[in-house]
């Protein structure tokens, strides 16, 4: 029997865009449906960000087992116990789980619908036996694991982040095809762990981040024994889990890989089948759901948050969708998306940040630009730590303004936070120059990069000569 429900907003999805959308609206007064066919918590919390960091967190420890004589402290060989480790990674999802479990929902008044949802027409939605009629729509379905056409790999077993948390026992050699983020994470944090890993990229690694930053992680990858074959495709796998072949193209010739697992970190691709978009007058393509600059699909009732939006696929740029949908349905105010201002991380180690523009940005663009660098190797902390492998690299405007910043180093994540407030805020550079830094930190770094940019004019003739007038003064 079909039950109806009139509300005043129906979210559908129940990641981090969705849920926050859902909880925002439920908590103002709102009458609020919630839809998810899959976990709660979506892709960050059951196969992505929390998992992937709790992995890469175990095989750091590992490493530093393994490389403490430098503080005069005896190396020791871990002994890894994989299916711990497996406990572990899925412990720290069970911490997390009740903030976006279905009972807290419910508790601020939220009605949650476990089933997949179709529009029917351009304000109604069905999901199971429900049919809702809502004011309006947001559709924060995520993003899945892009598999490439790969000759036999249809027939071949292979992993993507969706079940590689679930192996038990680590693989003996783990062949990854693609070296963005996950691709690299993974290859570090298994590698650590205890695999031969392989990785094949059609490209370079890290494509998208400053390649002068990620040679630092290039070169700590090959040290630590990762094989990397850049500029090189698999063209055709086959075999089972404990038995994997591949064939690679690059460089003219091509090469058979063996190994014992596969995983497939090609991409994403927005989880849109299935929702009957053409019912709603929503326009789309594989990329995403169009939407405008306040996040409205050409249904204007309906919102897109997150990695189905089509742009930046990161849990924080969805959490940032979130308020501004928040504020464009029940605020009446005209916000508009803005997430080109968004940072990104990878947690390799070191980690590789950044926000705004890159140097190869700033010149696509014909943005008059200066660059500014600080070496973490001048940095005192850093060099207490033995962290010196890193380096803080600036892209500055006209009159000092802050048009992108990427670092490269220890806890560069949370290094970029002071950057990316300074970007979203219009501030100039002379604002980290001003400001006086703890000693000894990393964040030491920032300032110093900064004060940089500065030097040339500081210590030029021109200011020698000005400070040679005033000593008459004296």
């Amino acid at each position: 029997m079909v039950k109806k429900i009139n509300t005043d907003l129906c979210v559908i999805g129940a990641g981090s865009g969705g849920l926050s959308v859902a909880a925002g609206a439920a908590q103002l007064g709102r009458k609020v449906v919630l839809i998810e066919k899959g976990k709660m918590g979506g892709d960050c919390l059951n196969y992505g960000c929390v998992p992937s960091k709790a992995l890469l967190a175990a095989g750091k420890r590992a490493q530093a087992m393994g490389d403490a004589e430098k503080f005069g402290i005896a190396n020791a060989a871990p002994e890894i116990d994989f299916l711990k480790v497996h406990s572990h990674v899925h412990k720290v999802i069970a911490a997390i789980e009740p903030n976006d479990s279905q009972e807290r929902f419910e508790g601020f008044g939220v009605k949650v619908i476990r089933e997949a949802a179709r529009f029917t027409g351009k304000r109604e939605v069905a999901a199971g036996e429900y049919h809702i009629r809502a004011k309006h729509f947001v559709v924060a379905t995520g993003s899945s694991p892009f598999v490439p056409p790969i000759n036999g790999l249809d027939e071949t077993a292979y992993l993507t982040n969706e079940n590689i948390f679930d192996l038990q026992e680590c693989p003996n050699h783990l062949i990854i095809v693609g070296g963005g983020p996950i691709g690299v994470e993974m290859a570090e944090a298994h590698h650590r762990l205890g695999a031969k890993v392989t990785l094949v990229e059609t490209g370079t690694i890290l494509g998208k981040d400053d390649p002068e930053l990620v040679d630092v992680i290039r070169r700590k990858l090959v040290d630590e024994g990762i094989v990397l074959k850049e500029r090189a495709r698999v063209v055709e796998a086959c075999g089972s889990n404990g038995a994997i072949e591949v064939v690679i193209e690059g460089g003219g010739e091509k090469k058979k890989l063996t190994g014992s697992h596969l995983l497939i970190a090609t991409g994403r691709r927005a989880n849109i089948d299935g929702l009957n978009l053409e019912a709603a007058g929503i326009e789309y393509s594989p990329r995403g759901i169009k939407t405008d600059q306040r996040l409205r699909s050409t249904n204007k009732r309906v919102f897109v948050a997150g990695d189905v939006a089509g742009g930046r696929q990161f849990t924080h740029v969805a959490g940032y969708h979130a308020g501004v949908i928040v504020q464009n349905i029940l605020f009446k105010m005209p916000t508009k998306n803005k997430e080109h201002i968004a940072p990104w991380v990878t947690y390799t180690d070191p980690e590789l940040a950044h926000v705004g523009f890159t140097e190869d940005m700033a010149k696509s663009q014909n943005l008059k630009h200066t660059i500014a660098r600080w070496s973490f190797a001048e940095n005192d902390r850093a060099q207490a730590e033995y962290a010196t492998n890193g380096l803080v690299k600036l892209v500055i405007g006209k009159g000092g303004k802050i048009l992108g910043a990427s670092i490269v180093g220890k806890n560069a994540g949370d290094l970029i936070g002071p950057w990316a407030l300074a970007l979203a805020n219009g501030l100039k550079i002379r604002a980290f120059t001003n400001m006086i830094a703890p000693y000894p930190t990393l964040g030491e770094v920032s300032k110093r990069a900064a004060g940089a940019y500065f030097t040339p004019a500081l210590f030029s003739q021109k200011t020698k000569t000005l400070i040679k007038l005033l000593s008459i003064f004296d």
